[in-house]
């Protein structure tokens, strides 16, 4: 194999690569003897099949799987031993190709630019801790026994008010006659709330414990036997239990419930969680400070390639005069985009960070976990679409390296208040709302959220044939 570098134009370059027919005919030859054994035809023994009938019968078709092989071993091969990393997909033009014959393509290639990286010693980024009030911690756990269900049965003669739990069970018909579904056991209802049916609580209030009472609804709209939907049903419903509502008394065994060790093990687990929460939006804040320094980073020159493929992701859904009236703003983003991917990417490169499948998995499952009752929706999702996997792996593959940063950067570390924490918070709210407003960064909220450039997922070259070639096109395979 022959290799030559041409057409040098900044990221740009050309590769002709030249192949000469011996070595094509010596992978077609490998071809022929490989397939020669499976391939049954009338007249001759398995493996005793002449090269030549075989030729007439598949010879295309093996061509076309050769030069397939071939060209994506052989462009991999030039690209890796002139050290050149794609920035997105090469292109290959076949200039002479066929059996029998050289062969002699072009890659057209755009390289990833040089990146300099400065040293991320001198980044400075805000790094916050918050320190919760012992008040804050007993009020949300306060609220957390107020949620809580804790009922208990009143006299036989209390009538059941607003708040109270009824126990009962029914017997339901539409026009005197029983329907599918009409019957149920134990069936319980906060008075109040209207979660059953609308309208149907607030005919139990006042109701006592053995008491039968007739109650009159109409089925909703949505139930699951369309052809008593929004019919009127009477139920008969014969009251097993009035239950009131009392305080829960905040103490070891409460605590113990909610899978604590004791009181003071959840008032410590209530506090980080109260911590967590926002801690979670003041490290979007670190962040934020950290991508604006590498803003700063130098790289020698943005592909144009990557350029144009970020333009069309910002475009998406707009009309075509509209895109070209945003075009230089959408190249601006653009540009600062890539730039902060590809010094991101450098810095992961250089410092061997490498995104594991079981962080891969742990971030699915940190997905589940969010999403509960979804979790079967969640996984169908990332098997049937690939790419959303790939997109997760980015954006883990950029948590990685910002933490990597943030350990290696000057952090400014501060202890603020519950109540300083919601004034940063709110501040770095606002002016997000008012660039919001400006149109740059309106129009880049249309796209997609930001990835990392990576290196290593460079796709399969793109092949086009020169008009001079008259041979069939190459089977993809």
């Amino acid at each position: 194999m022959k290799v030559t570098i041409e057409n040098i134009k900044g990221l740009n370059k050309d590769i002709k690569v030249f192949i000469d027919k011996k070595t094509m005919n010596n992978h077609m030859d490998e071809k022929y003897e490989k397939i020669k054994n499976t391939v049954n035809l009338k007249g001759f023994r398995p493996g005793k099949v002449p090269k030549e009938i075989l030729k007439r019968q598949f010879g295309q078709a093996i061509f076309s799987e050769v030069l397939d092989k071939v060209l994506k071993d052989s462009s991999t091969k030039a690209l890796e031993d002139n050290k050149i990393k794609p920035a997105g997909q090469p292109k290959l033009d076949l200039k002479t190709y066929g059996e029998d014959k050289d062969l002699e393509y072009i890659i057209s290639v755009t390289e990833f630019p040089k990146v300099e990286l400065k040293s991320v010693e001198s980044i400075k980024f805000d790094e916050y801790s918050v320190k919760i009030d012992p008040k804050e911690t007993n009020k949300r756990i306060g609220e957390i026994a107020k949620s809580q269900n804790n009922f208990k049965d009143v006299a036989d003669d209390v009538k059941a008010v607003e708040g109270n739990s009824v126990i009962f069970d029914y017997k339901a018909t539409i026009d005197g006659k029983d329907f599918t579904g009409g019957e149920g056991k134990n069936t319980q209802l906060i008075l109040g709330k209207d979660l059953f049916i609308k309208g149907f609580d607030k005919q139990l209030v006042g109701v006592k414990k053995n008491d039968e009472k007739l109650v009159e609804a109409s089925l909703p709209e949505n139930y699951p036997q369309k052809e008593f939907a929004m019919k009127k049903a009477n139920f008969i419903c014969k009251i097993i239990a009035v239950k009131k509502s009392e305080e829960i008394k905040i103490d070891d065994v409460f605590a113990k419930n909610l899978g604590a060790k004791d009181l003071m093990d959840l008032k410590t687990l209530v506090s980080k969680q109260i911590n967590d929460e926002y801690k979670n939006s003041l490290d979007k804040i670190a962040k934020t400070q950290i991508l604006k320094e590498v803003e700063n980073f130098k790289v020698d020159e943005i592909p144009s390639n990557l350029v144009e493929e970020e333009v069309k992701v910002l475009a998406q859904g707009m009309s075509e005069d509209d895109a070209k009236k945003s075009r230089k703003i959408f190249e601006a983003i653009a540009k600062k985009r890539i730039k902060v991917g590809l010094v991101l990417n450098e810095f992961g490169e250089q410092n061997k960070i490498k995104v594991t499948e079981q962080e891969i998995q742990a971030e699915v499952q940190k997905q589940l976990r969010m999403m509960p009752g979804q979790e079967k929706m969640v996984m169908e999702f990332y098997k049937k679409n690939p790419q959303a996997l790939a997109s997760l792996r980015g954006t883990v593959y950029e948590e990685k390296i910002i933490n990597s940063i943030k350990a290696k950067a000057k952090a400014n570390k501060k202890e603020i208040s519950k109540e300083e924490a919601e004034k940063i918070i709110k501040e770095y709210q606002k002016q997000e709302h008012d660039h919001s407003h400006d149109h740059d960064h309106k129009e880049e909220k249309k796209a997609d959220t930001k990835k990392v450039t990576t290196k290593k997922d460079i796709a399969k070259p793109k092949t086009s044939k020169s008009k001079e070639t008259k041979v069939k096109k190459v089977s993809k395979k």
